[in-house]
C-alpha cells in the first residue's frame, strides 16, 4: 500500500514536472510573441551561433521578407514572396508551412499575384497570426486569407476591393492583430488617397466584417501613412485596442470599435513626412507611443477623451524610426535604425543609458526581450545579443552575412530567424 502511495505521488510529481515544461515551451503566434510585446518567458536560449554552428536546420527562402515566423508546436508559417529581390516584374505570394522538427515546407497556398518591391518592403511584409488551429495572414495587396494547418483555404477576403485602394507611399505592411474571435486589420493611409483611414474587426471564423470605424486625423501629406500593427492594452478588467499613426495614438472598444481615447503631440511640427513604422508597445497600464525619432511618447493607460495632457508620462527625443522597442515595465529598450541602445526607466523615462553603440549597421528588425538577454538584428544579418537590465554589456555578436529585416522568433527554446536566403532554427529544442 505504500510502494502504490508512492508511485502515485511520483507520478503526480513527473505530470506536474512535464506540464511546467510546456507552460514555458512558449509558441510565437503573432509578429510579438506570445504576450504580444515582444517578450518571451522562456530560459535557455542560445547566445552564440553563426551560418553553421549551433543551427539546427536552415531552409532556403526565395526572397527576403519583413514578415516575422510565426510558430506553434510543429508548425512554422511564413508569408512569403516568391521573386527575386530587385525585379521588376510582379510576382506572387505564398503562405508557407514548415516542418518543425525537419526544417522543410509541408504546403505552400498561393495568397495572391501583384508583388512588387517598394523601397526596402515587398508585399509579403505583414506577419500571419494563429490561434493554434487556424492560421490568417493579409499581404501587402491586401488579401486577407484563412487556413487550417492541414492547408485548406476556409475563407478568402480581398480588402482594397471591399474598402477602396491602400494609399500609403511605401505599401501596405501592417500585420492583423488577433484577439480572441477577432482579427483586427488597421488601414491608416494618406499619401496616395483622399479616402478615410479605417478600422476593421473581422470574424476569424467566417472573414466576415464585424465592424469598421474611421479613423480620422489632421495630419498632412505623407505623415498619415502608418506601417504599424495594432496592440492590445489590458488593465483591470479593461481590454482596448491601441492604434499608432496620423500623428496620434487612439484606444478603441474591441466590441464597438468607438474611439475612447486619443494621445496628440507626436508630431510636434506638423511635418509632413512623419509617417510612422514602429508599433505602439503596451505593458503594465502604459502605452508607448513611437514616431519618427522624436518624440516617442508615453501615456498612462484609463484615460478617455484627449488624453494628451492628462495621462501624458514622459516623452523621449531619441527614439527610433523602424524598430519597435521592448518593455519587462521596469525597463524600457530602444534601438535606432542606426545601432544606437538606450535603456530608459518604464515608468518615468529617466535614462539608465544611453548612446551605447552597436556594430555599425542598419537595423530595421526589433528587439526581442528573453532570458535576461535582448536580441536584435541589423540588416548585415548579424544579430547582438545584450544584457537586459541596467548596465550595458554585449553577450555575442552572430554573423549570417545576409540581408535581414525579420525579427527574431522565439519558441521551445530555439530562435527563428529569417534572411534573404534562409530561414534558420538555432539551438536545440528544449522539449522533444
Amino acid at each position: 500500500m505504500r510502494r502504490r502511495f508512492t508511485l502515485v505521488l511520483v507520478i503526480i510529481a513527473l505530470s506536474t514536472i512535464a506540464s511546467l515544461n510546456i507552460v514555458t515551451a512558449d509558441n510565437w503566434p503573432q509578429w510579438r510573441g506570445p504576450s504580444l510585446n515582444g517578450v518571451s518567458g522562456e530560459k535557455n536560449l542560445p547566445v552564440k551561433w553563426t551560418t553553421e554552428e549551433n543551427v539546427t536546420w536552415k531552409l532556403q527562402m526565395p526572397a527576403w521578407s519583413g514578415s516575422t515566423p510565426i510558430i506553434w508546436g510543429n508548425y512554422i508559417f511564413l508569408n512569403a514572396s516568391e521573386g527575386e529581390p530587385n525585379r521588376t516584374v510582379k510576382g506572387d505570394i505564398h503562405l508557407w508551412c514548415v516542418d518543425r522538427t525537419k526544417g522543410t515546407a509541408l504546403w505552400k497556398k498561393l495568397l495572391g499575384s501583384g508583388d512588387v518591391k517598394l523601397r526596402k518592403q515587398n508585399m509579403s511584409s505583414p506577419s500571419p497570426v494563429t490561434d493554434g488551429r487556424n492560421v490568417w495572414v493579409m499581404t501587402g495587396t491586401g488579401v486577407l486569407k484563412a487556413f487550417d494547418f492541414k492547408g485548406n483555404e476556409l475563407w478568402a477576403r480581398e480588402i482594397q476591393k471591399d474598402y477602396g485602394k491602400f494609399g500609403l507611399n511605401w505599401g501596405y505592411a501592417s500585420s492583423p492583430l488577433l484577439y480572441e474571435d477577432s482579427l483586427f486589420v488597421q488601414v491608416l493611409h494618406g499619401m496616395k488617397t483622399h479616402d478615410p483611414s479605417y478600422l476593421l474587426r473581422i470574424d476569424k471564423q467566417t472573414g466576415k466584417t464585424i465592424w469598421r470605424v474611421e479613423r480620422p486625423t489632421a495630419a498632412i501629406k505623407e505623415s498619415p501613412d502608418s506601417y504599424a500593427t495594432p496592440a492590445l492594452l489590458r488593465y483591470g478588467n479593461n481590454v482596448e485596442i491601441v492604434v499608432l499613426g496620423g500623428d496620434c495614438v487612439t484606444g478603441h472598444d474591441p466590441a464597438t470599435g468607438k474611439e475612447l481615447w486619443r494621445g496628440n503631440g507626436l508630431n510636434p511640427s506638423n511635418d509632413p513626412n512623419y509617417r510612422v513604422i514602429a508599433s505602439p508597445v503596451t505593458f503594465d497600464g502604459v502605452i508607448y507611443a513611437p514616431t519618427r525619432v522624436k518624440p516617442l511618447t508615453a501615456f498612462r493607460a484609463g484615460g478617455r477623451g484627449d488624453i494628451t495632457a492628462t495621462h501624458h508620462l514622459w516623452s523621449f527625443q531619441n527614439g527610433p524610426d523602424v524598430p519597435t522597442p521592448v518593455t519587462d515595465g521596469k525597463y524600457f529598450y530602444s534601438v535606432s535604425d542606426g545601432g544606437v541602445a538606450w535603456c530608459l526607466d518604464a515608468k518615468t523615462g529617466a535614462e539608465i543609458y544611453g548612446r551605447q553603440r552597436l556594430k555599425p549597421g542598419t537595423y530595421s528588425s526589433s528587439p526581442v526581450l528573453a532570458d535576461g538577454k535582448i536580441y536584435i538584428t541589423s540588416e548585415e544579418g548579424l544579430t547582438t545579443v545584450y544584457k537586459a537590465g541596467p548596465q550595458f554589456e554585449i553577450l555575442a555578436e552572430n554573423a549570417l552575412n545576409d540581408y535581414c529585416l525579420s525579427t527574431v522568433a522565439i519558441s521551445d527554446g530555439q530562435l527563428f530567424l529569417r534572411t534573404a536566403s534562409y530561414l534558420y532554427c538555432i539551438g536545440k529544442r528544449a522539449t522533444p
